[in-house]
């Protein structure tokens, strides 16, 4: 059966995944960029179009942001990742933060209690709004990305929820030197988690440290 994958998902020392107040100027919140300043500076995010678009540093840090797509056939993430609207749909010209043409080039599912039609996008990303639990929202991922791997995106409480429901397989983490103080935490309510990965430390010369976990 095909994986479910989260991939460069960066974390505080105090275990936020983003900080307090996200919004249209700010995704991350009072995090600001810091989370993600490591893979901004990597080859992969910046052929994304994502601050600059100069050819980056190789390194550690690109060896782990250049896998997020290999093998991937779908995508799951939460409405706050999709944008900063709460409730109905009130803006459905709002598309994402990626532009005309996304950067995932699958079908995406995006959870939240409020509908909407499916919007197709360049490059072959569709985006499926649904109400779901992990558990459907898995199985509509799968059949979407025809026997490939599923990716969870995020935001924090999709991740949590996904590893809460014993759904995810390999997991890439990056703990970022800072901290936070508030925001969301992605740990809460996941005590013993560790007994279920088996979990390895990378250490990059930019300052943040790799975590994988594998399913035992």
């Amino acid at each position: 059966m095909s994986l479910v994958r989260v991939h460069n998902f960066s974390v505080s020392l105090d275990g936020f995944g983003t900080g307090e107040g996200q919004s249209l100027e700010a995704p991350f919140g009072h995090a600001g960029q810091r989370l993600m300043e490591w893979a901004f500076e990597t080859p992969t995010f910046r052929a994304m179009g994502l601050h600059g678009v100069t050819d980056g540093s190789f390194g550690v840090d690109e060896a782990f942001a250049g896998s997020w797509g290999t093998g991937v056939g779908a995508e799951i993430m939460g409405r706050n990742k999709f944008g900063p609207q709460r409730g109905p749909w009130l803006d459905e010209e709002w598309t994402g933060w990626w532009g005309p043409d996304p950067v995932f080039h699958t079908p995406v599912v995006v959870l939240t209690h409020h509908p909407r039609p499916t919007l197709e996008m360049a490059g072959g990303t569709t985006f499926h709004f649904v109400d779901a639990d992990p558990v459907d929202a898995l199985a509509l991922a799968r059949d979407l990305a025809g026997g490939l791997d599923v990716r969870i995106g995020g935001g924090v409480s999709t991740v949590r929820q996904f590893l809460a429901a014993d759904l995810i397989d390999r997991m890439h983490l990056v703990l970022v030197p800072i901290l936070l103080g508030r925001g969301e935490r992605l740990w809460d309510g996941l005590e013993g988690l560790d007994e279920r990965f088996s979990i390895e430390a990378i250490p990059s010369p930019s300052g943040v440290v790799h975590l994988t976990f594998a399913r035992r």
